[in-house]
């Protein structure tokens, strides 16, 4: 089967979305499938790797959006997936490249839309809970049903804004993580050491530095738990960038905390999650969760938002899901640490072996009418 991925939003240090691309290229293609990203550029390319065939399309960068790039020329991307002949599309953004449903459905081709936001969380984030700007998302998730043959939510709480609006065409399918990069063999002293010498209390924080993230949470959680402890005891590594740094910086002034900044080496951030004692995940429009996941699979527990679906991911022992206030995620974390610590590594670690990419695989090409090593 040939599969074309499209997407935007995607640059060399993108998170979550690129991490989705790339393992379910992988699977595709160690299945047997003939997989094809389309994405945007700096200029035109077309390459192979491991997770099959990618082809850039020579793109602008979009203003104030942290360097990413938007295919803004709608006629050609559409050339482009016509020329490969596509036996499914799946497309990795319900904005822009909304209208490859509406194309799809008019030669014949079966399209799927993978939904990594929920509209109604980020509205209400951004711009507050205005009954119109409701009303406007549910139109526009309309529409993508309407267009799309299958909505794919990775959560519960990622299908309740289709749910609300009577979709029949939502198709839940949970992503999965490295459980061998992501593993509590990962822990290093030496990194322990050099974030947190003479034995103090690790926690990290990773994932883009903007505002639907709440990093700054995390930062005033830390500065609540500092207050606690006298001021020493604990440091928070920072692991991300985007363009709530400079503030966040500057917020953290006078309080152990190290910025890391972008952490592309996939082993060092694995090394860092292992050798946490505690993982912060504040985001409250998280509609999975891939960053707490790989906190889980290093053997670390999580403190995460009780809004989002990262709370569907602790089991017990796992974490803790709280209010999002400095002070209950602070609490939270004194929670998590009163836990044995071979009992809460032990927790983690067997939640997110319940996430493995290989599950994920199979139910995407469900999805897509293949099967795994079939269909060729």
């Amino acid at each position: 089967m040939r599969i074309v991925q499209a997407a935007n939003f995607v640059a060399p240090h993108s998170g979550g979305i690129k991490t989705v691309l790339e393992a379910l290229g992988r699977g595709y293609t160690a299945c047997g499938h003939e997989r094809t990203l389309v994405i945007p550029g700096e200029r035109d390319s077309d390459y192979r790797t491991a997770a099959g065939r990618t082809i850039t399309i020579r793109s602008p960068r979009l203003a104030g959006f942290g360097g990413y790039r938007v295919i803004v020329d709608r006629p050609r991307a559409e050339r482009v997936i016509a020329g490969l002949r596509p036996d499914a599309l799946e497309v990795s953004d319900r904005f822009t490249l909304a209208h490859l449903g509406t194309w799809a459905r008019a030669r014949g081709i079966p399209s799927t839309m993978v939904s990594h936001e929920r509209l109604d969380a980020i509205i209400a984030v951004r711009a507050g809970s205005w009954p119109a700007l409701r009303r406007a998302g549910d139109r526009w998730n309309r529409r993508l049903a309407s267009t799309f043959d299958t909505v794919v939510c990775t959560t519960a709480w990622a299908a309740q804004e289709f749910d609300r609006i009577g979709a029949t065409n939502v198709r839940r399918v949970p992503l999965g993580v490295d459980l061998r990069t992501f593993s509590p063999d990962r822990r290093d002293e030496e990194v322990r050491e050099r974030f947190a010498p003479g034995g103090a209390t690790l926690l990290v924080s990773v994932g883009r530095l903007s505002t639907e993230k709440r990093p700054l949470l995390a930062i005033e959680a830390f500065r609540q738990l500092s207050r606690r402890t006298g001021g020493s005891g604990a440091v928070l590594v920072v692991a991300g960038e985007g363009p709530l740094r400079p503030a966040l910086e500057q917020a953290a002034a006078g309080l152990n905390v190290t910025f890391l900044g972008h952490v592309k080496e996939r082993a060092a951030l694995a090394a860092l999650y292992a050798s946490a004692d505690v993982a912060l995940s504040l985001g409250p429009v998280e509609t999975f969760g891939l960053a707490a996941l790989e906190a889980l699979a290093s053997g670390t527990p999580v403190v995460a938002a009780r809004t989002g679906a990262v709370a569907e991911l602790l089991g017990p022992g796992a974490g803790v899901a709280t209010f999002s206030h400095p002070s209950a995620v602070a609490s939270g974390v004194r929670a998590v640490l009163s836990w044995s610590p071979p009992a809460r590594r032990a927790a983690a670690r067997r939640r997110a072996e319940e996430f493995p990419w290989s599950a994920t695989i199979e139910r995407m090409l469900a999805v897509h009418g293949a099967g795994v090593g079939v269909d060729a």
